[in-house]
């Protein structure tokens, strides 16, 4: 039957008593707002303050988050204050919310897949975890949790049990550098969903936030696993200082060889303003090497070494006096200081977080009881390390007196690092003498034995034969 008769099929979209043809379609009525070739929906561009209640269009969920921290209030005079106004003024917005929701949809998920996927689903599969904290530092933290192996809870039980034989310096400090911020803890606590729905980072950071000035706590931590470290390390340099200002002054080699140092300078200036000196300043026993015989490359410090092996050899190991002045060439007394007052500053902060845990209630009863014992067996360490710098200090100034310097402008690092300056010079000279006299010993035996040679030359007689025997001075 013809379309379009009674009892026949409908006719065509678009012919005279069919359906009128889909939008979009010439002949058609116009697209609905937002479809192709219509006009743009109301609020498809809009300003700040439109641009959110038309994003509605498009369910929230549907769309991938932007992980930032969110600003509530805007300062006076901030950019943020600035647009406020600028949107409340000019609505217009620079993209397009539809394009903007198409690009960033949340892929659906398949429903195919896989037997064993179907299956684990029909057991019921966890819901997806929601994310409050930027993805890449809670992945990052969630990186560092799986190398502490312990629950949660009892994690933060020997963190604050102060137990370092649960938990070592590396895994303190990885604590500390994730702990939650402000704006995170803030996000947190404004957060009104389920809990248990959060991710591993989330979790995480609300159980560091069941503690008061947990990161404070974390810090505390760290210096006691450090303490017995930090005050054995700045003991040792202080004794070897310590050790290198007696070893110096009591050595009486290094003092005879000063006294021939004064004698040989005074000799070469004598009739001259710089003669008839009572001493000289430590500086100028480097010089030693600047000063340089007339006619050979021998130089001031050659000539101490070659009169000291002749009259006093005992004296040319004289560094062996001196164990410890290497090792303390390489110390500052001034950073040591540093290192000290560290210990001090940190023994401090433990005592101020100590009383400032008295109103924690249960949850630091197990912090606040180690850290006393802590502070009771550590304060005398501290203050006999701070007596013990205070003596090295008058060792190291007397040091520098006793060779004739102001401490002051002299300091014992100085005095330290010439006097190693002068033992590798002195050394290598004397060094250097001895392979010279090995070297003329050499050319001298090489020598003798030439004329010895000689003296062997075969020399025919009368009668044919080689006269072998030595030639007589007398024929």
């Amino acid at each position: 039957m013809p379309p379009g008769r009674p009892g026949g099929p409908p006719p065509p979209p678009g012919l005279p008593g069919g359906p009128p043809p889909p939008p979009g379609v010439p002949g058609g009525p116009p697209p609905p707002p937002g479809g192709r070739g219509g006009p743009p929906p109301p609020g498809g561009r809009g300003g700040l303050a439109r641009l959110g209640s038309n994003s509605t269009a498009v369910r929230k969920s549907s769309l991938k988050p932007l992980h930032w921290v969110k600003v509530t209030r805007a300062m006076q005079g901030s950019l943020w204050a600035e647009l406020q106004k600028q949107a409340d003024a000019n609505s217009n917005s620079e993209f397009d919310v539809n394009e903007l929701a198409s690009l960033f949809t949340i892929a659906p998920k398949t429903k195919g897949g896989s037997k064993s996927e179907g299956a684990g689903k029909s057991l019921g599969s966890k819901p997806d975890k929601i994310h409050l904290i930027d993805i890449r530092r809670a992945n990052n933290t969630e990186i560092m949790l799986t190398k502490i192996k312990m629950p949660l809870s009892d994690m933060m039980s020997s963190a604050l049990a102060l137990d370092d034989s649960v938990l070592d310096a590396d895994q303190v400090e990885n604590l500390i550098k994730f702990c939650p911020t402000k704006e995170e803890m803030e996000l947190l606590k404004n957060y009104t969903g389920d809990k248990d729905s959060l991710g591993k980072c989330e979790q995480f950071f609300l159980e560091l936030m069941k503690v008061p000035r947990v990161e404070s706590k974390f810090r505390i931590f760290a210096f006691k696993i450090q303490f017995q470290s930090q005050i054995r390390d700045v003991r040792r340099n202080l004794q070897t200082v310590a050790s290198a200002c007696e070893e110096l002054r009591g050595s009486e080699k290094l003092k005879v060889i000063m006294k021939n140092i004064l004698l040989i300078g005074n000799t070469l200036n004598e009739g001259t303003p710089r003669g008839q000196a009572v001493g000289f300043r430590l500086d100028s026993i480097l010089k030693l090497v600047e000063t340089r015989a007339t006619s050979s490359r021998t130089t001031l410090m050659h000539f101490l070494c070659k009169s000291l092996a002749g009259k006093s050899p005992e004296l040319l190991d004289f560094h062996e006096d001196l164990v410890s002045l290497e090792a303390a060439s390489k110390l500052q007394l001034k950073a040591l200081a540093e290192e000290q007052q560290a210990v001090v500053k940190g023994l401090e902060k433990v005592e101020q977080e100590l009383t400032a845990s008295e109103s924690d209630g249960p949850v630091s009863d197990a912090f606040r009881k180690t850290l006393k014992e802590f502070l009771d067996a550590s304060g005398a360490d501290v203050r006999a390390l701070s007596a013990l710098y205070v003596e090295v200090g008058r060792s190291a100034d007397a040091l520098s007196l006793y060779f004739g310097e102001d401490p002051a402008k002299y300091p014992f690092e100085q005095v330290a690092s010439t006097l190693l300056t002068f033992v590798g010079l002195f050394r290598k000279a004397h060094e250097e003498n001895l392979k010279q006299i090995e070297a003329e010993r050499k050319k001298t035996q090489k020598e003798a034995e030439k004329e010895a040679s000689q003296d062997r030359t075969p020399v025919k007689s009368k009668d044919g034969f080689a006269d072998r025997s030595p030639r007589s001075p007398f024929k």
